[in-house]
């Protein structure tokens, strides 16, 4: 979208209503209990969106028309697909009564429309991040009751295409909880029982929830130095499937796609910070693991919750090279993938994930660092979501936190299927400005700004 564009684009919220499940949850199932990883989740939001275009909706001469009929339409299909489905998902209808207990009395989920003054591919020829988190409902999840679990927007645009933005809680989900979810709400929608999927509540038997002090969740969650101090800026860049291989050769070191574009990321964000502090420091980068792939034997993948680790790769500033920070990455799930297991299946759980972190709760608070979180659905089937209208045109996963914290990364693939990667960046305006002209970023990902979401432009 061009610059002129981004200004023009207006979502306007017109309806707002709470929707419960069809059918009440039974009273043995009222008080849900979280695991140790739910007990410790940051108090913050896993976020999905999802856009669906509609072939010949965007002839402008009869696009009004178009639009009403098929708002009504997939409103009333959305509303009750989702309560259908909250009587699967019902800990996401209810609220958190402390840090051990969500209330599952069908309270309900927060449910908005929203109409957008623009076309849907008016959008996806040059996306940017102002105009898409308007169609995340995270500013509604943050205004409202503490303890409220799930926020949907569906987002109607003016040729009849539909944004679906899903906000769930960490307390209660990791993205591939968020992901499960939609799935088995798309199924519902499309009247297809078969994709309806029904979760698996195993995580507080096989991570029991614990005594868990406002000390230990203030090491545990600690006031990191990254929110946003100054003015910060969330840019998407796109790492074509060829370029990715070329980087993978260029390494000379095993690694995935995905190792691959966050250590040439990760190089590129620090080179940017070290040029405009004019000092090195200690680089940390931090990425989340799917607990349940690594389990023995690995649970499933319907299993609810937060089940997800974190791992902390770190290099001085003064020695960033590509091979070392793939190293760092790869040897750093290998090392949690070891240890953190161990520490969630001990009795003294808590004790023992609460004084691995003072360490590095120690470093991360001083000023002589850089945080960089990164966030990775790589390898997630995505594409396929239909919710009766075919597949969606395309689904990204900004995150919740920008533009409100720096330094943070998502990675997605694109939908071209060829292996191409997409990647929201959000870093200091500063250290965005060096970092998009990079040369060795510019070798392997787009050189244009806002790089298209359409097939037809790229």
């Amino acid at each position: 979208m061009t610059k002129a564009k981004e200004k023009e684009m207006k979502v306007e919220i017109i309806s707002k209503e709470t929707i419960k499940p069809s059918s009440p949850t039974p009273n043995h199932l009222k008080d849900y209990k979280l695991s140790l990883l739910d007990q410790i989740a940051p108090p913050s939001y896993e976020t999905l969106l999802l856009f669906y275009s509609f072939n010949g909706d965007d002839d402008r001469q009869h696009h009004h028309h178009i639009s009403v009929y098929k708002a009504n339409k997939l409103s009333l299909q959305l509303k009750q697909s989702l309560s259908e489905t909250l009587t699967r998902f019902y800990p996401l209808a209810g609220r958190v009564k402390d840090n051990i207990t969500i209330d599952c009395s069908d309270h309900g989920a927060v449910y908005v429309e929203a109409q957008v003054n623009c076309l849907l591919q008016d959008l996806l020829k040059q996306p940017n991040g102002d105009s898409v988190i308007q169609l995340v409902p995270i500013q509604l999840a943050e205004e409202s009751k503490p303890g409220l679990l799930l926020f949907v927007q569906s987002s109607f645009f003016t040729c009849g295409g539909v944004a679906i933005g899903v906000c769930i809680s960490h307390k209660i989900a990791d993205a591939a909880t968020v992901v499960t979810f939609i799935r088995s709400w798309a199924g519902a929608a499309a009247g297809d029982h078969r994709r309806v999927y029904y979760p698996s509540y195993n995580a507080s038997s096989l991570f029991p929830p614990r005594d868990v002090t406002a000390t230990a969740m203030l090491f545990l969650n600690p006031p990191f130095n990254m929110a946003m101090k100054e003015k910060c800026f969330t840019k998407r860049f796109v790492f074509y499937g060829p370029k990715i291989a070329a980087l993978e050769a260029a390494l000379s070191a095993p690694s995935t796609r995905g190792e691959a574009v966050t250590a040439l990321i990760w190089k590129c964000a620090v080179n940017a910070s070290r040029s405009n502090s004019g000092v090195s420091k200690l680089s940390i980068l931090s990425r989340s693991v799917d607990i349940r792939k690594i389990t023995v034997p690995p649970l499933p993948d319907n299993s609810v919750g937060n089940l997800v680790g974190y791992y902390a790769s770190q290099k001085d500033e003064s020695d960033i090279q590509l091979q070392g920070l793939v190293r760092e990455l790869r040897e750093g799930i290998q090392d949690f993938s070891k240890s953190y297991l161990q520490k969630l299946q001990r009795e003294d759980a808590l004790e023992a994930i609460t004084e691995s972190c003072k360490d590095a709760i120690a470093i991360l608070i001083s000023n002589d660092v850089d945080l960089y979180v990164c966030n990775s659905l790589c390898d997630v089937s995505l594409y396929d979501i239909d919710f009766g209208w075919g597949n969606p045109t395309w689904v990204t996963n900004i995150s919740s936190n920008a533009p409100n914290h720096k330094n943070l990364v998502g990675l997605i693939d694109s939908s071209t299927g060829d292996g191409s990667i997409e990647a929201w960046v959000t870093l200091s305006e500063a250290d965005m400005a060096l970092f998009e002209r990079d040369p060795d970023l510019l070798c392997y990902a787009a050189t244009f700004d806002y790089p298209s979401v359409l097939k037809s432009y790229l």
